[in-house]
């Protein structure tokens, strides 16, 4: 009985010229990639330069109707108070100031999905409705 071999798609060539070998006959024909070399002086330079402290984020609330700013340069605990007071995600604009941009970003819907699911969370238990009965 024949011995089983696995093949592959050689895209090795240049142009058009794709075709099935063997694995090993790849394997084979396929050179080592050089290993990448970095000098000890890059590494160092790397690790002396620490990172910038992070500066506490700043969010600005705009109603989407009447685009009226419900909350301006507010800090997160801020955000969530006045989220805490919307009835739907969709009824506001969430942005956040990018200090490097020195400008507005609005955020994407995961990230004020996320900031949503927090107001939920920061609730206070006094100002969650009773349920129905």
């Amino acid at each position: 009985m024949a011995e089983r071999k696995v093949w592959i798609l050689d895209t090795s060539t240049k142009g058009t010229g794709a075709e099935m070998v063997p694995l090993r006959d790849a394997r084979k024909g396929s050179p080592e990639p050089a290993p990448q070399l970095v000098s000890p002086a890059m590494r160092r330079a790397r690790r002396d330069s620490e990172p910038a402290p992070r500066v506490p984020r700043r969010f600005r609330v705009m109603d989407v109707m009447t685009r009226a700013v419900l909350a301006d340069d507010a800090d997160l605990r801020t955000t969530l108070a006045v989220l805490a007071g919307i009835r739907h995600s969709v009824d506001v604009n969430v942005h956040v100031w990018e200090p490097k941009r020195e400008r507005w970003r609005l955020l994407t819907l995961g990230e004020q999905s996320e900031l949503w699911k927090r107001r939920d969370r920061a609730r206070p238990a006094a100002e969650e409705p009773a349920p129905e009965r």
